[in-house]
């Protein structure tokens, strides 16, 4: 049967008090709307388009941006739920089949669950079937009055409700499959006559209950998929509740975490069977974490993929590779461009930026490496800065394999040091170094004796100087 998906993101979401649409605010990987649509995703939709409204252009460029086969029609004049769906209708053309309503702030529905809603509906030919779940606590939201027989009479809004029908815990989650030759006839009857002066798309229920059209509910198994959001601390409860289903399925799966309460793990990124993730975890976008990796504890990797067997403490990492059997940190910053093969170590207080270290390449302490190319096993000394930038272009270093380059040595790019290579401390190495030389690129010392006493004179450092020249002196005699 055909299938047509609408998504309802034109409202304009006052409570969150955002510059951003609703829609758009981030949870876990995706913004709230794409987690609608990569529930829907599965149910093989002919077509599938986004009823857009407030800020349209920013929603517009978003989805975009995440779904460019999502089409959208504007809803210049937000009058309700059944006045966007009349004009997605319109937007959409001679649509037949089975209509997916699914409002785009519920991110927690699961793609199970609206597969089922949709299938049942297909197997009863259903003029309606709504995504109902029962909930201890129903306050905001429409609830599903039954009639004497337990089939459903209509949708009512609560700010529509009676006393009573506000005591009805079970609620109506915005989420709808429609006939859609039925659903378009029901929305040309409706009208405003309500609380709010809208168009209620709910209200084509009891139109149809009316006319003795056959309607479902269809309950949900788990009433937190039906949850959404309209301000910022619902917005927290989401993703942590979000967080919570994402680490039980890591676990069940083979991970290791050992507080699931302080790992936030992206919906996009992925962690093999056996790695470990200690506290303070956070792995966004596309990372990934292989098998018997150790990541944590306090490590936040953007985009990053980590290799078998490999250990990132305390550090931070972005769109970076940490190749298999790594160490990286603790206190390391791997930027863009950072690729670290097998074997090698990142050290503390060590930033990498657009440069490759070959396997068993070590960067141990007090470095920044940029723009540059390390060969295998070369020992990168502490305090070793790669001078990349000349204020207007940046230039890269190339250092062989098996090269040792000591304390405090500078690397002013473009430069190239050979295989097996030696630098000396506190070398400022500008020029080409040829494989197996020792560079050495430093002023002569000179010690100008007596110049704290003549200078300094009363000071600390001068009394130092001469108790210790008057002890040298008797040593001597």
């Amino acid at each position: 049967m055909t299938r047509t998906v609408i998504v309802l993101a034109a409202g304009e979401g006052k409570r969150m008090k955002s510059d951003l649409p609703k829609m758009l605010h981030p949870l876990l990987g995706r913004s709230l709307v794409g987690h609608v649509l990569a529930a829907a995703a599965p149910l093989g939709a002919e077509r599938t388009l986004a009823v857009v409204g407030n800020r349209a252009d920013q929603v517009t460029a978003h989805l975009a941006e995440i779904a460019p086969e999502v089409s959208t029609a504007l809803q210049a004049q937000q009058n309700g739920t059944g006045h966007a769906v009349r004009i997605a209708l319109e937007a959409l053309g001679d649509v037949a089949g089975t209509v997916v309503v699914l409002n785009g702030d519920v991110p927690l529905l699961r793609p199970e669950t609206l597969q089922a809603l949709v299938e049942a509906h297909e197997n009863a030919s259903a003029a309606a079937t709504v995504l109902g779940a029962e909930v201890p606590n129903p306050t905001g939201l429409g609830r599903l009055v039954r009639d004497a027989d337990g089939g459903l009479a209509r949708i009512v809004e609560e700010r529509d409700a009676t006393p009573e029908q506000r005591a009805i815990r079970e609620i109506n989650a915005g989420i709808y499959a429609f006939d859609a030759a039925a659903l378009r006839a029901a929305l040309a009857k409706l009208t405003t006559d309500n609380d709010q002066g809208e168009e209620y798309l709910t209200d084509v229920f009891a139109l149809f209950v009316a006319e003795g059209s056959p309607v479902r509910v269809h309950l949900a198994a788990d009433a937190v998929e039906t949850l959404g959001c309209n301000d910022r601390a619902e917005l927290a409860s989401l993703r942590a509740l979000l967080r919570d289903r994402i680490n039980l399925d890591l676990m069940r799966s083979g991970v290791t975490i050992i507080d699931p309460a302080t790992t936030w793990v992206d919906v996009t990124a992925t962690v093999e069977r056996d790695a470990l993730l200690e506290p303070n975890v956070q792995l966004r976008g596309a990372s990934s974490v292989a098998s018997g990796a150790v990541v944590g504890p306090d490590v936040t990797l953007i985009d990053t993929s980590v290799g078998e067997q490999a250990q990132v403490v305390r550090a931070h990492a972005v769109q970076a590779e940490i190749g298999p059997n790594v160490s990286v940190g603790p206190y390391a910053y791997l930027r863009p461009g950072a690729r670290i093969a097998r074997k090698g170590k990142v050290g503390t207080f060590v930033e990498i930026k657009n440069a490759s270290l070959g396997e068993g390449t070590k960067v141990p302490h007090l470095t920044y490496v940029g723009d540059a190319t390390i060969g295998e096993h070369t020992n990168i000394g502490a305090g070793n800065l790669f001078a990349n930038y000349s204020g207007t272009t940046k230039s890269h270093t190339t250092i062989g394999s098996h090269v040792k380059t000591s304390c405090d040595t500078t690397f002013v790019a473009p430069v190239t040091i050979g295989d097996g290579a030696y630098t000396a401390a506190g070398s400022v190495i500008g020029k080409d170094v040829p494989p197996g030389a020792l560079a050495v690129a430093r002023a002569h010392q000179r010690n100008i004796e007596g110049w704290v006493q003549r200078t300094r004179g009363g000071t600390a450092s001068a009394e130092a100087a001469e108790r210790a020249l008057k002890e040298q002196a008797g040593e001597e005699g």
